[in-house]
């Protein structure tokens, strides 16, 4: 059995928020504590639907570096690199590409609901529909035994394990490595406006670098139920985005109970479950904030902490690609001196 690594990262388009913090981060703090753990910053990847625009990617790797530090990723212990200076990654994918048809990628369950939230139609980019494959080619570079996802992102994964399974069973011997899910213990978090998810795109999020008054505009400006008019009238849990806040920021599971039967029967205000919803927030996000101004204001420092892992990684996935091309009877020059 191959000692547990985790792949983990994100797709570089904007800051990252607390939907990002209670789904991922927060877990990836934890893990690296028992596990190798690689946090990869998708550039390539983010590159496959933002093509036309690669300064929203490429303008926002340091950001995201600079909210993993403040999330509490601490670079002793989680090695950080950056997708598009890992050479080996684009040369599996090409391989892995010809063990995968067209109408497999798209079946992916993931990829179609992305393609149709995007609106693609046949406009749709290739790199867009081939990453699916880019994804395994992570993966299986890292020798990555668990992928936290969300349960959207599951089918990602099967098709990761499929082209495993094809790739072995055509070299005849087990050169790579099968992935399991590690699924998150928090739903999706919905964005401010009660909308299904917060999204950079939509603007309704609480980022882990926002000022203590813009984090109490977005908390007072959240939606909660639309027939609570009076506090005395009976509110609805169900729906409400501060206490789906509530459910995955405070600390006092007990007291958020009590809040949600005294909203419910009558008698609690929006106004005061919001101050407490604030509160919470406050106190989490201002050591982040702290964090982060730190290590935005060294952008070089940043870049070095990046780049330092980033040569690790490529030690590993050079390392696996030679397997690969090993075992296809690609290595043509290795028995010369």
């Amino acid at each position: 059995m191959h000692n547990p690594v985790i792949l983990t990262g994100d797709r570089p388009t904007g800051k990252l928020h607390i939907g990002h913090y209670v789904g991922s981060l927060r877990q990836r703090v934890e893990a690296q504590h028992h596990y190798r753990q690689f946090v990869m910053i998708a550039d390539l990847q983010a590159l496959t639907d933002n093509g036309h625009n690669p300064a929203k990617v490429t303008d926002h790797v340091l950001e995201v570096m600079a909210d993993y530090l403040a999330a509490g990723l601490d670079p002793t212990k989680t090695t950080f690199c950056l997708q598009s200076a890992l050479p080996a990654l684009a040369e599996l994918t090409t391989y892995y590409l010809n063990l995968v048809s067209v109408a497999r990628l798209e079946r992916n369950p993931t990829v179609k609901a992305e393609i149709q939230q995007k609106g693609f139609e046949r406009s749709l980019p290739a790199g867009f529909l081939i990453y699916p494959v880019s994804q395994a080619a992570d993966i299986t570079a890292f020798r990555a035994t668990h992928v936290p996802v969300g349960e959207d992102q599951l089918p990602m994964l099967e098709q990761t394990n499929e082209i495993v399974r094809r790739f072995n069973t055509l070299v005849g011997k087990e050169v790579l490595t099968e992935c399991q899910p590690i699924l998150s213990d928090t739903g999706r978090l919905p964005g401010i406006d009660g909308k299904a998810k917060m999204s950079k795109s939509l603007g309704n999020t609480i980022e882990l670098g926002m000022s203590a008054e813009e984090i109490k505009q977005a908390v007072f400006a959240m939606y909660t139920d639309p027939n609570h008019l009076k506090v005395s009238d009976p509110g609805q849990v169900e729906g409400n985005t501060v206490f789906a806040y509530l459910d995955a920021f405070h600390p006092d599971k007990a007291l958020v109970a009590e809040m949600k039967a005294h909203y419910q029967r009558g008698g609690l205000g929006d106004m005061r479950c919001k101050q407490v919803l604030n509160d919470c927030l406050q106190t989490l996000l201002a050591p982040m904030r702290e964090r982060r101004e730190a290590a935005i204001a060294d952008k070089h420092q940043l870049l070095r902490l990046l780049q330092q892992g980033t040569e690790q990684a490529r030690a590993l996935t050079d390392e696996v690609l030679a397997e690969v091309k090993g075992a296809m009877g690609l290595d043509y020059f290795a028995g010369l001196n």
